[in-house]
């Protein structure tokens, strides 16, 4: 069974104190041993997530943060992230792995849809948000996975009413979900086992806008046969 190493959260916590190239290079053999080892944790993920789903790729971000045009010149990231992508077009969503120290947690869901798809997702809740409703107020869904999250515009998107009773749920831009999980709960032995049991926790949201997503506004499938 694979587990986090340790010495991750100790390296990233390092890397965040001495952010600069010269300190990278020193370090930078234990860096690669740490990035291996959690590229078999992220094996290990895609492999359970297979056995009840259909994921397309495994992908691990780069350590080297882009700066061009961010505020922010540091060139390292001090995490890791890792993003596990659904079989398109019939399967939506998508599931995220983010390891750091003091801020770990999975995140799910839709984070940038494009206006396309966004626009279907909103009329459809225009017109009936019941189910999606129901889904999230269930109980088991709820304690593994909590609040819908994500930003949103602040009244009502362009064409929809902002005294439509679903407009808190209409004026979303992404439709996420995230937990947090502490230091020591990444390191344990039964990590692996929590990540694959919320991402089993989260199909009947994704199976939810997955059909959204897969027929237009009279419910006729948009996928060739």
């Amino acid at each position: 069974m694979q587990i986090i190493n340790p010495d991750l959260f100790s390296f990233f916590s390092k890397l965040k104190e001495n952010n600069n190239r010269d300190w990278f290079q020193s370090n930078k053999a234990k860096f690669k041993l740490l990035e291996g080892q959690v590229k078999l944790f992220m094996k290990q993920i895609e492999e359970n997530l297979q056995i009840h789903d259909k994921i397309e790729k495994a992908k691990m971000f780069r350590i080297y943060r882009d700066v061009r045009f961010s505020k922010n010149k540091t060139p390292y990231k001090n995490h890791f992230g890792i993003a596990f992508h659904r079989e398109k077009p019939a399967l939506r969503g998508g599931y995220y792995l983010h390891l750091e120290p003091d801020n770990s947690f999975l995140g799910v869901g839709f984070w940038a849809p494009n206006p396309k798809d966004l626009f279907r997702i909103r009329k459809e809740l225009e017109f009936d948000a019941d189910e999606l409703k129901t889904l999230m107020a269930d109980t088991t869904f709820k304690k593994y996975w909590g609040k819908l999250s994500g930003d949103e515009v602040k009244t009502a998107p362009k064409s929809f009413s902002k005294e439509h009773p679903n407009i808190d749920l209409i004026k979303k831009k992404q439709y996420v979900f995230v937990k947090n999980f502490s230091d020591k709960e990444v390191l344990s032995t039964v990590f692996i086992e929590e990540i694959d049991t919320h991402f089993q926790k989260i199909r009947p949201f994704f199976d939810y806008m997955s059909n959204i997503l897969t027929t237009d506004l009279n419910g006729v499938s948009l996928l060739e046969d």
